[in-house]
């Protein structure tokens, strides 16, 4: 693959041309920096010295806070430590700002200074197109290929061009015949012939011509010529076992990707590697229609839809007495940081929001995990987060009590149709339809008093009607009435901020394809989905709860 490339200048001022560089404390511990253009915000605002900077306006839902070098996640309030670099120094260009560098080099840019040639496969081919391009004269592509072995005796010859013909201007044109390839059957001598070959308008894939007619170039080849070109150029190569190359929109009507599929077959054709150009695979999104005769209720599970309306009640009186189920008191606690306010927790929290209730110096331990906290700071998350009586450990995620979420109201619709998934050809389907309308934020969420919009909907999902994906579709339903599925935030697709977005449950949207890594054949989708429903604290006991 052959991108682009391009070299960017920044102002002396700017972060990078001061050599600042701002990073983030990633999982592992290890230090990661920001993009330039994040970078350079955070700089813009530590230099103006304000408390915070709010990354939402380009497209982050994070909080920087410079008064703890912390950035905070708007959503899950997840606090990672970061820093600031001096020694990231870049070269300083005198003079005029130079035109943007890049590669390929816009028609009449004045040529760069030579520099060393590279030797890697890549660089080797493109040096060779275009030297063979620079050879042949302006407008003119002529590739002229390396010698094919001599053809079996039962394989006619392919009259061989005229000496002397030269191809007129603007026509790119590859030598060669596609006989002596179809006659070898797939062998590995194909490698070394040639795999594009212009023939005359009756787009004949052996070449053979009456000899009267001049061969014309692609220019001359009007759409459906090139097509019927293509098409048995690549029933001949595919017989010969050559490696297919699918291209997008062969056919369309733009002429962009046609011309991208024509410049693949001569880059490859160069290096004497033989291509053959298909169409790939269609996206299938939905199954064939199916009648309201034809759905049937999914056995072992009552009704055919959910819905969610209003938050659920809170649980417990105050922040302390829900915590209190949760925590044991450490009265000599080790000398290590609260992973909250990143204080020693033999200090008192490092948190200065709004003061709990609770001593800053008190630390406690939970039960589950063993994690240790300024009860200061528990408090304080738990009044950032859900209030539903429940706690989640910030350092291993570990669930105390009954986890909800803030999906909006909404629908959910469950049922079988008679259609097999890929991988999945000996049972039925599962269509799961989510529907979620547009609305106002609620206190629970990001911007309470804000609308809020609803994209895509209704959403469409698919689970195979085996025991294990039942299985599936009855924690699916516990996450629903739990309303973790869907969450309002930012969408890391569009950008776009408070709107309904997926809840960390991926959920397969094609129905016949896997184009997008959420279709099927996925062998470890039912096992990956089970254990982000854990995550979720959703597990056959949960069932039992629901039960209860």
């Amino acid at each position: 693959t052959i991108r682009p490339v391009r070299r960017s200048y920044y102002d002396p001022s700017s972060a990078p041309g001061k050599g600042v560089v701002w990073e983030w404390e990633n999982d592992s511990g290890s230090w990661t920096p920001y993009d330039m253009d994040v970078g350079i915000t955070i700089q813009r605002a530590y230099e103006k010295q304000h408390p915070w900077v709010d990354l939402s306006a380009i497209g982050f839902c994070y909080v920087i806070d410079f008064a703890t070098m912390g950035q905070i996640n708007r959503q899950t309030q997840r606090k990672r430590r970061i820093r600031r670099r001096l020694d990231m120094v870049y070269p300083l260009v005198s003079g005029t700002l130079p035109k943007s560098q890049s590669w390929p080099a816009s028609p009449g840019a004045a040529a760069a200074p030579p520099v060393p040639a590279c030797a890697c496969p890549q660089c080797l081919l493109v040096m060779s197109v275009k030297a063979t391009v620079s050879a042949a004269g302006p407008g003119t592509a002529t590739l002229q290929p390396r010698k094919a072995p001599p053809a079996p005796p039962t394989a006619p010859k392919a009259p061989a061009p005229a000496s002397g013909t030269k191809a007129p201007d603007g026509t790119a044109t590859v030598r060669g015949s596609l006989k002596p390839l179809a006659a070898q059957g797939g062998r590995r001598q194909a490698a070394s012939t040639p795999a594009l070959s212009l023939a005359g308008s009756t787009a004949c894939p052996s070449g053979a011509g009456n000899g009267k007619a001049s061969r014309p170039g692609l220019s001359t080849l009007n759409r459906s010529h090139l097509q019927r070109l293509a098409i048995a150029q690549s029933r001949v190569l595919i017989a010969s076992g050559v490696p297919t190359v699918p291209v997008k929109n062969l056919t369309g009507s733009s002429p962009v990707n046609p011309a991208l599929a024509g410049i693949t077959g001569i880059l490859m054709s160069a290096a004497g590697l033989p291509v053959c150009l298909t169409r790939p695979p269609k996206l299938v999104l939905h199954p064939p229609p199916v009648s309201k005769s034809e759905i049937q209720s999914i056995p072992g599970i009552s009704h055919t839809c959910r819905k969610t309306t209003k938050k659920q009640a809170k649980k417990g009186k105050t922040p302390e007495e829900v915590l209190k189920k949760y925590l044991q008191k450490v009265r000599h606690p080790l000398d290590e940081d609260c992973t909250i306010c990143m204080e020693r927790l033999s200090a008192p929290s490092g948190y200065k929001g709004p003061q709990p209730a609770v001593k800053p110096d008190l630390v406690g331990k939970l039960v589950k995990c063993g994690h240790v906290f300024h009860l200061h700071c528990l408090v304080a998350m738990y009044n950032n987060g859900n209030k539903d009586g429940s706690l989640q450990c910030p350092t291993c995620k570990t669930i105390y009590g009954v986890k909800t979420g803030t999906q909006p109201p909404g629908k959910m619709e469950y049922h079988i149709i008679p259609h097999a998934l890929p991988g999945h050809s000996e049972c039925k389907t599962i269509r799961i339809i989510y529907n979620i309308p547009p609305g106002v934020q609620g206190p629970e969420h990001p911007n309470p008093g804000k609308s809020f919009t609803a994209r895509g909907f209704p959403r469409h999902c698919y689970l195979p009607d085996s025991e294990k994906g039942r299985k599936v579709l009855k924690l699916l339903l516990v996450a629903w009435d739990r309303r973790l599925i869907f969450a309002i935030g930012t969408s890391s697709t569009t950008g776009e901020s408070d709107t309904v977005i997926w809840n960390e449950i991926h959920h397969k949207t094609e129905f016949g394809s896997n184009l997008t890594g959420h279709g099927y054949p996925d062998i470890n989708y039912l096992d990956n989905v089970l254990a982000e429903l854990a995550a979720q604290g959703i597990t056959e006991e949960s069932l039992a709860q629901e039960k209860d």
